[in-house]
């Protein structure tokens, strides 16, 4: 077959994926073209309903691109948005959660609040690395996944994990070529605490004693603590223990959380800390108020807003994240907060002890599924302020249709916070009241 012929266009908007949406005709998907833009384009592959396509120049280009920082970007899928200006692309994320409520949701916040924004480069603390050996390369490879493969990309630094890991990669990559396990060896859990930075090695064979004396060295000569996976979480060890725990700080809360190095935590510790803060101005919380904390984890809102408030319950469907959060409120001299364990994807039933208690204010911070089992068991507790923090704009879009058309909440404000700068992800927040109608429709900021 011969190859498509070049097409000039100009791209009207962005997927979801972040690839430039050329329209008329046939729609077509560009990787790499932005708004605005007028570009040469040749398609690539033909779908149903779209086409893909390569980009081949930038006629016109957009006033918001920029050179990408790193790079192995277009090929590493762990950025897909670094040629877009961060408040461009904070822009275009506040534009897509606006899209999903309305049409998804059916609704429309009284406000849209400015995008909650913080450090763009080395700010992320959480991530899995995909690692493989490849043969025909003689090496190991440690990165992301390629954007348009299922390869792990071959990375030789990352700008967007944070110190010291970012610098790492080429320097872990050598180390784990030399082990006798290295085809054994397919992901490593990064975390990085305040306090120390650690790399779980998912390991499907035991290390031998020059395998674990090459893992010592690497550990001691980057200042960095090494744990082994031999199989699930619970599995987790440190190469050589005991180790002082990881620890992370939300100063302005006055709140110090202990954790384990495959614990969730926020990926972008700046603006957690930024996230507290909003969260506490959006509640209103005060000194009478009783607040429920839902899928509250290791207790980071929980905790750093008990501190204003008379009583904070949190409920977590882990374990082990409800212990650490006992003993993180233990630590901290917290004693008017208390955790429950409970399946949060069943709905909740009445007789469970924290069911049977008032709350003045809900905070709930779901996984991507959203909270669909608990809406109605939080309509019926009867909140005066609802504050919902959402990893995925599709499912709090529905859940906010559902409090608001079902139950008679009102939706005051919305909006995004950009806890992942230059990836597609929609971290957003929205604020609900109790009763009251439709909120006025307004425009999202630019």
């Amino acid at each position: 077959m011969s190859a498509a012929a070049a097409e000039t266009a100009t791209v009207a908007a962005l997927t979801h994926e972040g690839e430039g949406v050329v329209r008329g005709g046939k729609t077509v998907f560009v990787a790499g073209a932005l708004p605005g833009e007028r570009i040469r384009l040749r398609r690539t592959r033909r779908h149903r309903q779209h086409d893909d396509a390569e980009l081949l120049e930038v006629l016109e280009p957009s006033g918001a691109r920029v050179a990408p920082r790193c790079a192995h970007f277009g090929v590493c899928g762990g950025c897909a948005l670094q040629h877009l200006a961060p408040a461009a692309q904070r822009e275009a994320k506040q534009t897509e959660l606006a899209e999903t409520l309305a049409r998804v949701g059916r609704v429309q916040p009284a406000r849209w609040l400015a995008p909650l924004a913080g450090p763009v480069w080395a700010y992320r603390r959480r991530a899995r690395l995909g690692v493989k050996f490849v043969r025909k390369k003689g090496c190991v490879v440690v990165g992301f996944r390629e954007r348009a493969a299922p390869y792990v990309a071959q990375l030789t630094r990352c700008e967007v994990l944070a110190a010291p890991v970012g610098e790492l990669i080429a320097p872990l990559a050598a180390m784990l070529t030399e082990l006798s396990i290295r085809e054994q060896v397919p992901q490593i859990e990064v975390a990085i605490a305040d306090n120390a930075s650690a790399l779980v090695l998912r390991v499907l064979s035991a290390p031998s004693e020059a395998d674990a004396a090459r893992l010592r060295q690497f550990g001691a000569t980057h200042g960095v603590r090494l744990y082994l996976q031999p199989a699930g979480l619970d599995s987790v060890v440190p190469l050589d223990p005991p180790l002082e725990p990881l620890r992370y700080t939300l100063a302005r809360s006055g709140v110090e959380l202990e954790f384990s190095p495959v614990d969730f935590i926020q990926v972008n510790g700046a603006l957690n800390e930024a996230l507290v803060e909003r969260a506490a101005e959006l509640l209103e919380l005060d000194r009478a108020s009783r607040l429920l904390d839902l899928y509250c984890g290791l207790g980071n809102f929980t905790l750093a807003l008990a501190r204003s408030v008379a009583r904070a319950v949190g409920v977590e469907g882990a374990g082990a994240l409800i212990e650490g959060a006992r003993g993180n409120a233990a630590r901290n001299g917290i004693a008017n907060a208390e955790f429950h364990l409970a399946n949060l994807a069943t709905p909740p039933e009445p007789t469970l002890p924290w069911m049977r208690q008032s709350f003045t204010h809900v905070l709930l911070d779901p996984p991507r599924t959203g909270a669909a089992a608990v809406l109605a068991a939080l309509a019926a507790l009867a909140p005066q302020r609802v504050l919902y923090i959402s990893c995925h704009p599709g499912s709090l879009a529905r859940d906010l249709s559902v409090l608001v058309h079902e139950h008679g909440f009102a939706l005051q404000a919305a909006g995004v916070v950009d806890m992942f700068p230059h990836t597609t992800h929609v971290e957003s927040l929205a604020l609900l009241t109790a009763g009251g109608r439709h909120a006025r429709r307004t425009a999202p900021p630019a």
